[in-house]
């Protein structure tokens, strides 16, 4: 028997977990009043029971009987139950802005209405909820598809997790580097594909780009360099409870040099399924789009 409690930041994604998971297989009931808890661990134990996998949704939407959590989670640690504690995260930053959009109220922002006071209230309610989780998922950069694909690893496929989630991103200097970035690395002292004719059209998608900026053995050796440090970091940063990385590398126009090196490293550690990656290229069609204008 598996049994799953689904908890975390309101609007951290939640509610689409619990989705994925009855997609997977697993019988979900989200909200359940936390006095009936024990009650649907008794069931889901009781042999002959029909279910081998369940997820349940916790969250402060629980009300006053949200405070009883911890102990009746006490109860269940004493009793043998064994389950498992999915902790879905977000930043601040984002979960104002997944609100606004929404044009939802945060269920704790009380007479002030305020979703920033609403957040920090709640991150204090759930602390003991995040230290006890098994997985600490950060989505404030993940698509669906990619927590869908986490989530695949961890409930489907059994696969150990370190609860880290990488974001490799390319970018451009001349748009800014970008504020969020944990490591920025500077490749413009590669030459520029730029200055190619028959390359500037072209991105580090392309693999005659590829070719130009990876045949230069400053660029090989570089990344050589790159991924024997960032491999180095990793498990520091897991140590250190790190949950969330972002790995950018930045050229001139955020189009050549830093989407080849980004591509090339999120490559060689795409190969570790222990953590979570993606990539992206932020600033790749940005001068097509100023000389359009």
């Amino acid at each position: 028997m598996r049994f799953v409690v689904v908890t975390g930041m309101s609007g951290g994604g939640k509610s689409t977990a619990l989705k994925m998971l009855e997609d997977m297989g697993y019988f979900c009931v989200d909200n359940l009043p936390v006095p009936l808890i024990p009650k649907l661990a008794e069931l889901l134990a009781a042999r002959g029971a029909e279910m081998n996998k369940a997820a349940l949704g916790v969250d402060v939407r629980s009300g006053e009987s949200f405070k009883e959590l911890e102990t009746v989670m006490e109860e269940l640690d004493e009793n043998g139950f064994k389950y498992e504690i999915l902790y879905l995260e977000s930043s601040d930053n984002v979960l104002v802005k997944r609100y606004k959009e929404t044009r939802r109220f945060h269920p704790l922002s009380g007479s002030e209405g305020r979703v920033d006071v609403g957040i920090r209230r709640e991150r204090e309610k759930l602390a003991f909820l995040k230290k006890k989780a098994d997985y600490l998922i950060d989505t404030s950069h993940m698509l669906t598809r990619e927590l869908r694909k986490e989530l695949g690893k961890i409930f489907v496929q059994n696969k150990e997790y370190k609860n880290l989630y990488i974001s490799v991103l390319s970018f451009g200097f001349k748009y800014g580097i970008p504020n969020d970035a944990d490591l920025v690395f500077d490749v413009r002292f590669l030459p520029n594909p730029y200055y190619i004719e028959e390359l500037r059209p072209m991105s580090g998608n392309d693999s005659e780009v590829r070719n130009y900026v990876m045949g230069n053995e400053k660029a090989v050796e570089f990344l050589e360099k790159l991924i024997d440090m960032v491999e180095f970091l990793i498990p520091n940063y897991i140590a250190e409870g790190k949950t969330q990385l972002i790995i950018a590398v930045g050229c001139t126009g955020g189009k050549h040099r830093s989407v080849t090196l980004a591509n090339e490293l999120y490559e060689l550690l795409e190969r570790a399924e222990n953590y979570g990656i993606r990539i992206e290229h932020r600033d790749i069609g940005k001068d097509t789009i100023t000389k359009a204008r």
